[in-house]
């Protein structure tokens, strides 16, 4: 019997003592985290899945594994097709498929501090539907059988200086509680933890790649807060920070304080926050109002001392990734090197850099084949080499205290097809033209995203993911509202302060991948002659693009002339950095096309 097959015998044996039926499976915390702790790996742990997105529904004789189309092939790479059937979401809903293969009677159960209501309110009328019905569990069954868990983190949490942050925790609260004044609110709960550590101004080490505590938090119109984080977890210097005015609690004691808010007006964020908190407010007879995080928009529009940050973190990111770049361009065409290898050495270039705390996210260090997989994942078992003519997809950040980097590169190793040169160069147009964009005030970025695919739209092509996602201060490297999608993009106006990533692409499944990101900042434009101020974007991410991949015949004078000036840019900002054979690499790859 595999591990995995062992671990599905034990969670039905665990669902029988429970009097279930069936038990749903998210990745997920009781944060509705992108990216969660090790404690918090069920899905990995039980099935093997290494993704950042998806479900598994468990019955007593079958079960299913439910991903979005990111995951179509990896699924089938890392999870036992035996022991579960593969569903994509757009196919079909993990409820659909829950109503469809429930029995009549069946008790289904699920852990509501790792789902919304929302969810748990659509499965549960599917399943009444068929005669079976929803249970929330008291105690989630994988953690009974799950022999060697993880711990909830440890670390120490960090004071992050208003030098970095811009505003003071304190003018934070004001807002918070001037807003809840406004609406007419006693309190709300914050739940997503880049919220929890933008509002506080702290840091912590709870999540890989994302500087975040475990914490929550409720905030009160008379600007007092509660900070709900185990108290061991808290130094001197965080107490004397956070003040008289934010009360400590435990972390697990959360749903005892909701228990408490009898009669009170609580604003929640349905998105942002589990079922099992409307529950407990629910029970104690608290009104509460769907209403969003009043931190969200707060944190997206970045202040002038994180856009100064930023800018300082990207220039030395960028000289990391630019060192990288040369070296792959001497080492790679020796055939010895492979993605993790590649990976290694990137992180090392940026650890020269004694301000990085982490990276922003597990590198996407993806040759050949993999280029193709949008959000790929090396390790041990998926490694393969980096070959001669073929293309090298990078996509890496960093951490910093002044600011989070997310850039994607591609390098052709040996000489490249025509194919790969003309899709690199519809992508650099796409790239060039959503930089180039001027528009108006109230523009989403959905509204947008169609600028990036037209030269590849127009080729017949199109590349199956979003094109800009909004990125934090020294928090996550996803960070909502804005984004650019056509899909998930129409309802947020984009804003003056935000950053965001630009990176279309294009995958050739079972050959090549491209990708070209760097991040922008939303910003204001003054048109001469025109009537009303305008916006448009200024580019923040600084480092070679690939020549050996661009077709400048294919390029407009303007494009041409956007490649000179950013290449100019490039050298302006990375060349005082290098020197050596690097500095004369970097002056090379960035003269006039």
């Amino acid at each position: 019997m595999s591990t995995y097959e062992a671990r599905l015998k034990a969670l039905r044996e665990q669902m029988q003592k429970d009097g279930l039926d069936g038990f749903v499976v998210p990745i997920c915390d009781e944060h509705m985290s992108e990216y969660v702790g090790e404690y918090a790996q069920r899905l990995g742990w039980l099935t093997g899945f290494g993704g950042s997105a998806g479900s598994a529904i468990v019955l007593k004789d079958k079960a299913a594994m439910f991903i979005d189309g990111r995951y179509v092939v990896q699924v089938r790479d890392q999870v036992d097709g035996k022991l579960y059937e593969y569903v994509n979401v757009a196919d079909q809903k993990p409820h659909e498929w829950l109503a469809a293969n429930a029995p009549k009677g069946a008790r289904i159960g699920y852990d509501s501090w790792l789902h919304t209501r929302e969810w748990a309110e659509t499965a549960s009328k599917a399943l009444t539907k068929t005669g079976a019905e929803l249970i929330a569990v008291q105690d989630n069954p994988i953690d009974a059988v799950w022999e060697d868990q993880p711990q909830r983190s440890p670390e120490k949490l960090a004071v992050h200086s208003d030098q970095y942050a811009g505003k003071s925790a304190r003018d934070k609260r004001a807002d918070v509680a001037a807003w809840l004044q406004d609406k007419g609110y006693d309190a709300t709960v914050i739940a997503a933890l880049d919220s929890v550590a933008w509002f506080f101004n702290v840091r912590g080490k709870d999540i890989a790649n994302t500087p975040v505590p475990l914490a929550y938090a409720i905030v009160r119109a008379d600007e007092t807060a509660t900070l709900f984080v185990a108290p061991e977890k808290l130094t001197d210097a965080v107490r004397e920070h956070l003040g008289n005015h934010v009360e400590i609690r435990d972390y697990d004691e959360l749903a005892d304080a909701l228990s408490e808010m009898t009669g009170k007006t609580v604003a929640v964020d349905p998105e942002r926050s589990v079922a099992a908190i409307f529950e407990a407010l629910d029970n104690a007879g608290a009104t509460i109002v769907k209403d969003r995080d009043p931190t969200i928009l707060a944190k997206a529009i970045k202040n002038e001392a994180e856009i100064a940050g930023h800018k300082a973190a990207q220039k030395r990111d960028g000289a990391a990734l630019t060192k990288f770049l040369h070296w792959m361009a001497n080492e790679a065409p020796k055939g010895e090197l492979d993605e993790l290898s590649a990976a290694a050495r990137l992180r090392q270039f940026r650890e020269e850099n004694p301000e990085l705390k982490d990276l922003s996210f597990n590198t996407i260090s993806a040759a050949g084949d993999h280029g193709a997989l949008p959000h790929y994942s090396v390790n041990d078992e998926t490694n393969q080499p980096i070959e001669i003519n073929s293309l090298y997809l990078v996509d890496s950040g960093g951490q910093y205290l002044d600011g989070t980097t997310d850039v994607t590169r591609v390098v052709a190793v040996g000489e490249p097809t025509a194919e790969m040169r003309k899709r690199y160069t519809q992508v650099l147009q796409g790239h060039i033209a959503l930089d180039q964009a001027v528009f108006t005030k109230g523009t989403t970025g959905g509204q947008l995203d169609i600028l990036a695919r037209q030269y590849l739209w127009a080729d017949g092509v199109d590349y199956g993911h979003g094109t800009g996602h909004g990125v934090g201060s020294y928090l996550s490297v996803h960070e909502g509202p804005q984004r650019i999608a056509s899909s998930g993009g129409l309802s947020e106006a984009l804003q003056p302060g935000m950053i965001l990533s630009n990176e279309p692409g294009y995958y050739k499944a079972g050959e090549f991948g491209i990708r070209i990101e760097n991040l922008f900042l939303v910003e204001e434009r003054e048109i001469e002659g025109g009537e009303q101020t305008m916006l448009g974007f200024e580019t923040l991410t600084f480092a070679p693009l690939e020549r050996k991949l661009i077709e400048v015949a294919m390029l407009s004078q303007n494009q041409r002339q956007w490649v000179d000036d950013y290449h100019a840019k490039v050298r302006a900002l990375i060349a005082p950095q290098l020197q050596g054979e690097a500095l004369n690499w970097l002056e090379a790859q960035t003269g006039p096309l």
